[in-house]
């Protein structure tokens, strides 16, 4: 039985998340029989096999295929992929550039917008604005409306995202942010029902399987699906979700489009706003969670593929 690597934690704020994801992971190819090793990345980027500090090519000694189970910085952007790909192992997930641009969500607008993809109009802002917000807000007014969402270039988990209702609680939220954040994207608020779409590459006979549309409903008086409602429980994921049929195969179309123009690899999972029947892509997560509350092994599920069946998938069509 093939020797699996589990990568989990890393240097982001989705540290908790990722342990969390990782945990699942192992249970699970522990009850499929795979003989596994838990690789924890710790804050500062060390990693620990067996609470010992240890080289990568070390830590995945002896190992058959890693299991990616990092998010945002690190995980996500490619640098592990990096690693991983010069030491010629299997692994889950998309290559180290695909990663890279599929995590940096401007770069990712880029790539797509010759695709035709509806997406948000934006605008970049960096921490040199500090230096003078009253231009760089009257210019965010102009160009995108009053009501907005401000989100980092780079991350996930909706972290240090921010709904803006009006044009006076702009300069607040930039104040709190740009200190944390290189650059953060600020879009024009998109009012609709928010759906995901996760991808599933050969599964079913087919290179790119779709799978169902999960709507996403937060709880009332929560404009959208942010950090705490994703991890409390109290946002309703219905899957399949309340879409009308031409919604549905738009959504479909979108998300496999999505995942073929970034030139992803193996899984992936679109978020997107449905607005008059129309679904306007938000960000593409290349590493989709894998916790109880995850949204990817949910939809999964919804098509009988149970999470243990889903993780032994991955593992079995990991490629270097």
């Amino acid at each position: 039985m093939k020797r699996v690597a589990v990568l989990r934690g890393g240097p982001s704020t989705e540290y908790d998340v990722s342990l969390r994801s990782g945990a699942a992971v192992l249970s699970a190819l522990k009850e499929l029989d795979y003989n596994t090793k838990d690789v924890i990345i710790t804050k500062k980027g060390e990693w620990l096999e067996s609470g010992i500090v240890r080289a990568p090519e070390k830590a995945l000694e002896a190992v058959d295929v890693v299991f990616i189970a990092l998010h945002g910085e690190y995980g996500e952007d490619g640098q592990v992929q990096r690693i991983i790909q010069r030491l010629k192992l299997p692994f889950t997930g998309s290559n180290a550039l695909s990663s890279a641009i599929a995590y940096n969500k401007e770069l990712t607008k880029d790539t797509l917008r010759e695709h035709g993809i509806r997406m948000a109009k934006h605008r970049r802002v960096t921490k040199d604005a500090l230096m003078n917000l009253h231009p760089e807000i009257e210019a965010i007014l102009s160009e995108l409306g009053s009501e907005l969402f401000i989100k980092p270039i780079g991350g996930g988990s909706s972290v240090g995202a921010r709904y803006i209702p009006h044009a006076d609680a702009l300069h607040d939220a930039l104040r709190e942010l740009l200190p944390d954040f290189d650059a953060l994207m600020v879009e024009e608020f998109i009012r609709g029902k928010e759906a995901t779409v996760g991808v599933l590459g050969h599964f079913r006979g087919e290179d790119l399987y779709v799978l169902p549309a999960v709507e996403i409903v937060p709880p009332g008086g929560s404009p959208y699906f942010s950090y705490e409602v994703k991890y409390n429980g109290t946002t309703q994921e219905i899957c399949p979700g309340r879409f009308s049929y031409h919604e549905k195969s738009k959504l479909s179309d979108a998300a496999a489009q999505v995942h073929k123009a970034l030139h992803c690899d193996h899984y992936s999972r679109c978020d997107f706003i449905v607005r008059d029947g129309e679904p306007y892509f938000l960000e593409i997560n290349t590493l989709p969670g894998l916790t109880n509350e995850s949204l990817f092994p949910k939809a999964a599920a919804a098509v009988g593929l149970e999470f243990n069946s889903l993780v032994k998938h991955l593992v079995e069509t990991s490629r270097p």
